[in-house]
């Protein structure tokens, strides 16, 4: 190991281990159980601890927010989180490595003909609370309600919304089971999901996080993860030109 890279590792895991907060919850990210987590997510962070010779840990979590909060909170020191505005006051992002897409659900006898359609006076949201979607959607719409719950379909029932947000893959697969509801298109965003660590560390870890993503969506690893995974593979992020 060079002098930097040893410098980089002590700044990214003052521990001596790599402590990877990882989100069950999003099942195209990860797959898995706490004990054995599985899924790019899961390989990415290997990449890192095996670039800065560092043994890994895998922390586990059903949602976004907790798995930020880990991070928050000094029990991780790398996340895997969608970009967001409200995030980056506090998370240091590498670039992109996946995008995926939030969905909306409704009733098929509804009268949204598209995902445009939704944002109007009375119309309420069912979301799942701290995601990605949650900040999008909270800071954005104008006259639809947002209303959280442990899962936007779960809450959706509950409450009898009027549509349930999510992400595109498993809401694709919610709603293959339930004639009584239908995706509405087009995609109401795109989901950007980057590393992240503390905004503490120096600039230069991040620069190592961001170049190494660079490095693994032009050789194929992020594709190839997400295909192993049974993902789709095109789901990778572009690769910087």
């Amino acid at each position: 190991m060079t002098l930097i890279d040893a410098e980089l590792a002590r700044d990214l895991a003052p521990t001596g281990v790599l402590r990877a907060s990882i989100n069950l919850g999003n099942p195209v990210l990860a797959q898995g159980t706490p004990d054995e987590p599985s899924g790019v997510t899961v390989e990415l962070a290997r990449e890192v601890a095996a670039r800065l010779a560092l043994p890994v840990r895998f922390v586990c979590f059903d949602a976004a927010r907790k798995s930020y909060a880990a991070m928050a909170e000094g029990r991780a020191d790398l996340c895997f989180l969608a970009v967001d505005p409200d995030r980056e006051k506090e998370v240091a992002f590498s670039t992109p490595y996946v995008h995926i897409e939030g969905m909306y659900a409704a009733p098929v006898n509804s009268s949204f003909t598209s995902a445009d359609d939704v944002d109007r006076d009375g119309v309420r949201i069912g979301v799942k609370k701290g995601s990605a979607y949650d900040l999008y959607l909270s800071r954005n719409l104008r006259h639809a309600t947002v209303v959280r719950g442990d899962e936007g379909v779960d809450v959706f029932h509950a409450q009898g919304l009027d549509v349930a947000a999510g992400i595109r893959q498993p809401l694709t697969a919610y709603v293959s089971q339930r004639p009584e509801l239908r995706l509405l298109e087009p995609a109401f965003m795109t989901i950007r999901q980057a590393m992240g660590t503390t905004k503490e560390r120096r600039p230069q870890t991040t620069q190592f996080l961001s170049d190494l993503v660079t490095e693994l969506l032009a050789s194929g690893f992020v594709a190839e993860a997400l295909r192993h995974s049974g993902q789709d593979p095109t789901l990778a992020a572009p690769a910087a030109v």
